[in-house]
């Protein structure tokens, strides 16, 4: 699934960058729920063009003017504010820019984003947790359409957001069968905030990060994929082979996470951790048993499904058949020792 975000990603991005005309470009938008891993997947995508099109472009600004310092940066990635409102939304993107922004108003700001895109030559704007916006409130649907506003300008614009299906983000959006995209109606009237906006419709393409399935031989094979490349890069001393994939070592770990990958990386590495400073260097069940699985992010929102629902951690195999053994003792009959020989009674003197 990883994949196929990266293909789509990859080909929407370089596609557009490479485009001569003047219209607006399409975006991307990547759902999935939280810890699926898809901002890595997105900042790998994006990461991997911005040194293409450096190295293309000699690492200068291909749109700088003569004579004036280059400021070049590709690719910016903003995190949507807790509490959107178009402001905010502003401030967030300058801050990526270290631009001051106290004191400005809201067409001010609108405008210093306009030029500190335009001037740092930003062909990707990547807005990550995006589905923060409520679109019942009315600053979330003003931030809405300041975001789709900034698709006139020359950038391709990249959603990131847990259940974009189901946020209402694509609600006013229709879907094109022939171009298997999704369609945004144009934005009423020419300006947004203070910024020209085209009168063309926004297509975005999306794409959904879903987690790992143990159902079918594919799905299996893939979890093996991703457990060998876990597995080459851990550097334990007493790590044998297939020390991930061999055994029944798949199967629990599926049952730890639940097949979702920031939890799968957050225990392998915990276990890691674990194997080193106990001096065991391996990892096995009875190790990753100790571990205690914590997500408590402070820049994570669990009210939006930015955090998973950790699975229930399977009990230690001594305790359970220490248990096991008592509940079959506590069931069964004593021995009657009615007959048994007490010995001589003790004699007590006067």
């Amino acid at each position: 699934m990883a994949m196929k975000v990266s293909r789509l990603l990859s080909r929407r991005i370089l596609g557009n960058a490479l485009q001569r005309t003047a219209a607006t470009w399409p975006g991307v938008m990547v759902g999935g729920w939280g810890y699926q891993g898809k901002t890595e997947t997105v900042c790998e995508v994006a990461a991997e063009f911005e040194d293409t099109w450096l190295e293309m472009n000699g690492f200068v600004n291909p749109g700088a003017r003569p004579g004036v310092r280059a400021l070049h940066a590709p690719v910016a990635y903003v995190q949507t504010p807790v509490t959107a409102t178009p402001k905010g939304l502003c401030e967030a993107i300058l801050g990526f820019f270290g631009a001051p922004t106290k004191g400005l108003t809201l067409p001010q700001l609108v405008r210093q984003v306009a030029a500190a895109l335009d001037d740092h030559g930003v062909l990707v704007l990547i807005l990550d947790d995006i589905t923060r916006l409520r679109l019942h409130r009315v600053d979330d649907q003003d931030a809405f359409d300041l975001v789709r506003a900034f698709m006139s300008m020359n950038v391709t614009l990249v959603l990131v957001g847990v259940d974009i299906a189901g946020s209402g983000l694509l609600r006013r959006a229709s879907w094109d069968k022939r171009g298997k995209q999704w369609v945004m109606p144009a934005m009423e009237g020419g300006r947004v905030h203070g910024l020209e906006v085209t009168q063309t419709e926004r297509r975005f393409d999306f794409v959904e990060l879903d987690r790992f399935r143990y159902t079918t031989p594919a799905h299996i094979q893939a979890f093996h994929n991703h457990l060998v490349g876990l597995e080459s890069g851990l550097r334990l001393f007493n790590a044998g082979p297939d020390m991930l994939v061999g055994g029944g070592m798949p199967e629990y770990l599926m049952r730890r996470t639940g097949g979702v990958v920031g939890l799968l990386n957050r225990l392998i590495e915990d276990g890691a951790h674990e194997a080193m400073d106990s001096g065991r260097e391996l990892i096995d069940e009875e190790l990753l048993d100790g571990i205690v699985l914590s997500l408590d992010d402070p820049g994570r929102d669990p009210a939006a499904g930015e955090v998973p629902r950790i699975p229930a951690t399977a009990s230690p195999p001594v305790a359970a058949a220490g248990r096991k053994r008592e509940s079959a003792g506590a069931g069964r009959r004593g021995r009657n020792t009615v007959f048994d020989d007490t010995g001589p009674v003790a004699q007590t003197g006067a």
